[in-house]
């Protein structure tokens, strides 16, 4: 074969790698999105309380314990389906359940959390700064943080039953050790 031949296996190769990539990513899981955050210290926030509320959210809040950090708000749709969940959860006071409220009008978010109970040991209300030191894409999003606050867990969507039973009490409980 002569040196302009060679020129012709290009794009088969370029095809073949594309294809073999393209191969391997049909294997990735579509609802995990990767968080540079896991195994790294939870990020340094203090966020004031809903109006009424006596006390807020902050980093300090972590501390000693293995938390739960749910970033909700009150125009979610998926949040109003997990938050029977997440009773259930508080109810068996296997973890704390901390909140953030993201991006919601206070009157609305207090008026939500009437209706629906209240999960949360806390909830800050966050304008969306802190949301994005931890990474938040989106509401609902959950994590499990260590004793020695280092986020170890995050969950994009809404928890089901299966999650918590699955998934998070498992890690809380090892966490715990």
């Amino acid at each position: 074969m002569n040196k302009r031949g060679w020129i012709f296996l290009i794009p088969a190769a370029v095809f073949t790698l594309l294809a073999a990539g393209f191969y391997a990513g049909l294997g990735i899981d579509p609802s995990v999105l990767p968080s540079p955050l896991i195994d790294r210290p939870a990020p340094r926030f203090t966020l004031a309380p809903l109006p009424g509320e006596a006390s807020g959210f902050s980093s300090a809040d972590l501390s000693g314990h293995v938390s739960l950090v749910n970033a909700f708000a009150s125009w979610c749709v998926p949040c109003r389906a997990e938050h029977r969940v997440l009773n259930a959860l508080a109810h068996t006071k296997r973890v704390p359940i901390y909140g953030i409220d993201y991006k919601d009008k206070a009157d609305v978010a207090l008026a939500w959390i009437a209706e629906l109970g209240n999960p949360y040991t806390r909830i800050g209300a966050d304008d969306g700064r802190v949301g994005i030191d931890w990474g938040v894409y989106g509401v609902p999003e959950t994590f499990i943080v260590d004793k020695d606050g280092r986020i170890r867990y995050k969950h994009v969507g809404p928890l089901t039953q299966a999650d918590v039973e699955r998934t998070i009490l498992p890690l809380v409980t090892r966490l715990e050790r």
